[in-house]
């Protein structure tokens, strides 16, 4: 059975194939249209389908979209309650609007209808998109039901172990717990909006100065310079209930924290620090709460998670360390990009289709040699292919250069995993620095390791493996000062744990850099400046590699160096 996927309703539009329940290719809009989260997520963009990579996804399975037997749709407008008054979009807001509902970014019951309109029409749209394609193959997948699906049917051990899904909205509620028993979902509970966590975060988010469903990495990153001493207001607001649920109270942030605003840069003051530890600190507490909760209706000693505070590592950290499963395995595209996979897997499943793990976040596109040979040509730029391209780059990492890294498929979700990543030496501390001015980043923004598996445990406590940088570990003591680029303030690192298995050439250039260096880690963030999508395709690492101040670019077996280009 051949079923393509759709995320397009809020925002990080994305695509998915699915065929005989397997996972073929999946990837974002946006590293196709290089438009940052692909649109913003506002009533009025939910037209928009992600066109060009479910075009791409057709053609890398050699399909037609006649092909396809199932267009899965993650999100059923049925389920969508009607505006109040059953007026049209724009109409009076109640009481309980959030912060942020007049743009359509938060919950207003007033801007459903336009959204609703929209959604209803979503196989129209598809199938002017995809000439050829049967608009009554659509179907409509329950939101949160998608993101379940995207974390318990994609894990190893398909259908198996509990499921907890929070994120700032669905169709009417912002989470569903639950649990998988062969391959078949039980719903335990689900919140109703205008209660979110997810929206709460990003209404912090919007106070700090950052662009709300987009930089709430960046108010956990500011959580680890400050002390939850607002922690005691907040639990009045925030509660967790005996049904499963919770409530989220408005908040007056300003009577805690004065805004932040863009123009601040990077400068914050101890308050706003203080206030988004308290929020994170909170939302942890929640969290746990909730997942005890779904532990005790199953037994189960695996969760899987997804939606958008699932990509909040702090917070899975700490659900692996006090909750109460045994395992936790993340979705890595856990926000809405992820749902497209999620939605055709859950139909995959319903037609009694074999489901297979996921593969990994690999599932983008890739080019072979010749073709990435083509580009550098085109570009006109000297290029070498060394007989070792593992220790030409460790070579040249070991130097203290930056290196642009393509290989293989793009990554699917947030992370770069080592296909399209910015490389550094972890050893000098300036390059925390070097690279978020590479990057135009905050100054307060940490950045990741990589690290070789057989390494890990010797140098980080926390959940192992970690493939997907999805939880944060604290690093031993007799580390910190060997990896200092690696070390958050707080003592802690977003670790890659990296499986030979599974990328040999990235534990090669591991093992060749540590033969050089005496360190098994290495720094790796995405390849991308601010405000612009990870990099995707070759043209994407050329443009990227001649506007930043970049050592070496690494494209599949070439290797540019700038000091040749710009002699």
């Amino acid at each position: 059975m051949r079923i393509l996927g759709i995320n397009a309703i809020f925002h990080d539009p994305s695509a998915a194939l699915v065929v005989d329940g397997r996972v073929v290719a999946a990837a974002e809009e946006e590293r196709f249209s290089r438009r940052k989260h692909g649109k913003r997520p506002v009533p009025f963009s939910a037209w928009e389908t992600p066109d060009l990579v479910a075009r791409w996804c057709l053609a890398e399975a050699g399909l037609e979209p006649g092909d396809l037997d199932a267009v899965a749709y993650s999100y059923d407008p049925r389920l969508v309650q009607p505006s109040p008054n059953g007026g049209p979009a724009g109409a009076a807001a109640p009481a309980e609007r959030r912060p942020g509902a007049a743009s359509g970014n938060g919950y207003d019951p007033a801007w459903e209808d336009l959204r609703t309109h929209y959604a209803r029409r979503a196989p129209r749209f598809l199938a002017t998109a995809l000439p050829g394609l049967d608009p009554g193959v659509v179907r409509f997948v329950p939101h949160h039901l998608a993101h379940a699906a995207s974390a318990a049917l994609a894990a190893p051990e398909p259908g198996r172990g509990d499921v907890l899904v929070l994120d700032g909205r669905g169709e009417a509620h912002s989470h569903l717990a639950g649990t998988y028993e062969d391959g078949g979902f039980t719903a335990f509970a689900a919140q109703r909006l205008p209660h979110s966590l997810g929206l709460m975060y990003e209404e912090l988010t919007e106070h700090l100065g950052f662009l709300r469903s987009s930089d709430e990495y960046k108010v956990m990153a500011l959580a680890s310079y400050g002390e939850p001493r607002f922690l005691d207001e907040l639990r009045e607001h925030v509660r967790a209930t005996a049904d499963g649920g919770f409530t989220v109270a408005p908040i007056d942030w300003g009577a805690l924290a004065k805004p932040r605003t863009p123009a601040d840069g990077d400068r914050w003051t101890d308050e706003q620090a203080d206030l988004a530890a308290s929020v994170q600190a909170r939302l942890e507490e929640v969290l746990l709460e909730l997942a005890f909760w779904t532990h005790g209706r199953s037994g189960a000693t695996r969760l899987t998670l997804a939606g958008g505070v699932a990509l909040n590592c702090v917070a899975n950290s700490r659900l692996a360390q006090d909750g109460p499963y045994r395992e936790i395995w993340v979705q890595p595209a856990a926000g809405d990009a992820g749902t497209a996979l999620g939605a055709a897997l859950h139909l995959a499943r319903e037609a009694g289709e074999p489901i297979e793990p996921m593969p990994g976040a690999d599932l983008g596109r890739r080019w072979s040699d010749d073709e990435l040979a083509a580009h550098l040509d085109t570009a006109r730029v000297p290029y070498e292919r060394p007989a070792d391209l593992a220790a030409a780059v460790a070579e040249a990492l070991a130097r203290d250069q930056i290196v642009a890294w393509f290989q293989g498929r793009s990554e699917f979700g947030p992370r770069a995993l080592g296909h399209r990543s910015l490389l550094a030496h972890p050893g000098n501390p300036a390059n925390l620095e070097r690279l978020n001015a590479v990057k135009g980043r905050e100054r307060f923004r940490p950045i990741a390791p990589m690290v070789a598996l057989r390494h890990a445990a010797e140098i980080f406590e926390g959940p192992l493996p970690s493939p997907y940088m999805l939880f944060v570990h604290r690093v031993g003591p007799g580390w910190r000062d060997r990896i200092p680029a690696a070390v958050h303030v707080d003592g802690t690192s977003r670790v890659q744990t990296v499986d030979p298995g599974d990328e040999p050439l990235v534990t090669a250039l591991l093992e060749a850099f540590r033969e050089r260096t005496g360190l098994p880690v290495l720094i790796n963030t995405s390849l991308n400046t601010a405000g612009r999508p990870m990099v995707d395709d070759p043209r994407d690492a050329l443009e990227c590699f001649g506007s930043a101040p970049v050592d070496l670019l690494a494209l599949g077996p070439y290797v540019v160096r700038r000091a040749e280009v710009f002699a």
